[in-house]
């Protein structure tokens, strides 16, 4: 892989030789093979594209931005290539924001609203085809010989419906710029540097909070888009039941490596690390090393979802008997759990607060605790005001989903947690009991088990909509369907 970096600008890209590999077998490139290269290749540009498929609902997104912001310069970057290792770099993501914006999910793009008489022109900034002329495409690392084809700024102005111009040019442009600007910050190191003295930490946390709380509704386009995550990560369940056999005889590897597969062929990735807690490790709340024993007998928690090409991910957990049969007291255990889980998901509904399906999971679950003699004589009124269920309910009961798997992370408070369902909001319920396999306050046989359910809730116009309901829930279906699995 060559080292060699992207000129800054069109002009540099003209005037600069591509940077050679320090320890690359060829000394040099000889003047026939550099000419050589130059030339001989087909016309390849792609013509009368159709829009893509989201474009009409990025085009209100950016409309609705633009009425919040009138008379401001607004930048939202994709983001760059980061690091993993000398020359190597994490698989590419563009940022939410961008992409929620755009619908583009290429590197180094950035989406710039200028304001323009009562409203704004967008523009998208982009990369361009790579330089045959320079040697750009075969000789640098990002160069499309190297990683494949890029759209040109024409392609990519008919798939998105924004006018397109070269990324290399705006640094130059955002230093020269005047007016006031607003910048999503912590993607492009570069455009922070060149919009350096126009911006405030302030202003640019208004424009970041305003883009994640317009995400709090969803559109069509992306209710069906979290189906889909919801439905591919149904399968990935599947199949890790399937070889749940291989995996005793591995480890909890083998169960993050198949639903991997599942989530790389439906989709475009795992939405977040797969949590596949086997026995105590479900005790764990993000046990992601997922490097035990899968033993028969005990229980597994598996937490994970598919991101879709469009970056929308489910999230959705199941407790699963490793061996296909709960134990007594697996069940107790897990029925409480199923039990709060209902009632939780009964109180997601139009007009209800945020947080009634979290207060209807607790005193659930704070009951099925006092019920079994955890809590001394305490009442379940006391034990709620004090919030000591909280020593094995441990964490909230659900959180907004979308682009993210926690979604809309810095909306205000009270438009988010303080806030009031309505629909096309999309959250998740989840409740849990995590006895600690060193916890002396509950009985021998309680410590090491482990149990979430979780599942992707949308708000409807008369109540709600499980997206994850195709995954059983209740023991005895939970038994039936692992049985039929593993035929």
């Amino acid at each position: 892989m060559s080292e060699a970096l992207i000129p800054e600008t069109p002009e540099e890209a003209e005037a600069e030789p591509i940077k050679q590999r320090k320890n690359g077998l060829y000394p040099g490139i000889s003047d026939e093979l550099a000419e050589n290269m130059k030339s001989g290749w087909a016309d390849t540009e792609l013509h009368g594209l159709e829009p893509i498929a989201q474009a009409a609902h990025t085009a209100a997104r950016r409309a609705a931005l633009s009425a919040r912001f009138p008379g401001e310069r607004l930048v939202i970057p994709a983001g760059n290539l980061k690091t993993r290792s000398n020359d190597t770099e994490y698989a590419f993501r563009a940022s939410t924001e961008y992409a929620y914006l755009t619908g583009d999910l290429t590197q180094d793009g950035v989406l710039v609203l200028e304001p323009a008489g009562d409203g704004h022109e967008a523009t998208i900034y982009l990369l361009p085809r790579s330089d045959r002329e320079n040697g750009e495409f075969w000789l640098d690392g990002q160069g499309e010989l190297w990683v494949g084809r890029r759209h040109s700024l024409t392609e990519a102005e008919q798939l998105l419906g924004i006018p397109a111009k070269d990324v290399r040019e705006l640094p130059a442009a955002l230093t020269e710029a005047t007016g006031p600007v607003r910048n999503v910050r912590g993607h492009d190191a570069g455009i922070e540097a060149a919009l350096t003295d126009k911006v405030t930490a302030e202003r640019d946390e208004e424009l970041r909070v305003f883009l994640s709380e317009a995400r709090l509704v969803k559109d069509d386009f992306e209710i069906a888009e979290l189906q889909k995550a919801c439905d591919a990560t149904a399968r990935g369940f599947e199949d890790v039941v399937k070889v749940l056999d291989k995996a005793e005889a591995t480890s909890e590897r083998y169960i993050e490596g198949t639903f991997f597969l599942r989530a790389r062929v439906d989709g475009n990735d795992i939405g977040y690390g797969s949590i596949c807690a086997a026995g105590p490790h479900a005790t764990t709340l993000h046990w992601v090393r997922n490097d035990g024993p899968v033993r028969p007998g005990e229980l597994l928690l598996l937490d994970a979802g598919v991101e879709t090409t469009e970056l929308y991910t489910a999230d959705v957990t199941r407790t699963l008997p490793i061996n296909g049969t709960f134990s007594p007291l697996q069940r107790k255990i897990y029925d409480a759990v199923y039990e709060a889980q209902e009632a939780g998901i009964a109180a997601v509904k139009p007009g209800a607060a945020f947080r009634d399906f979290h207060d209807a999971a607790q005193r659930v679950l704070t009951e099925k605790l006092v019920e079994w003699g955890l809590l001394g004589d305490l009442t379940v009124e006391k034990v709620l005001e004090l919030g000591l269920q909280r020593r094995w309910t441990l964490h909230g009961t659900g959180h907004m989903l979308g682009m993210d798997v926690h979604d809309c992370a810095v909306a205000r408070t009270e438009s988010y947690v303080n806030g009031i369902l309505e629909p096309g909001v999309c959250l998740t319920v989840e409740p849990g009991l995590y006895f600690q396999a060193d916890d002396l306050t509950v009985p021998e046989e309680y410590r090491g088990i482990g149990v979430r359910i979780e599942d992707d809730i949308l708000v409807t116009e008369d109540g709600n909509r499980n997206l994850s309901a195709a995954l059983p829930r209740r023991a005895d279906e939970v038994e039936a369907w692992m049985a039929g699995l593993k035929g």
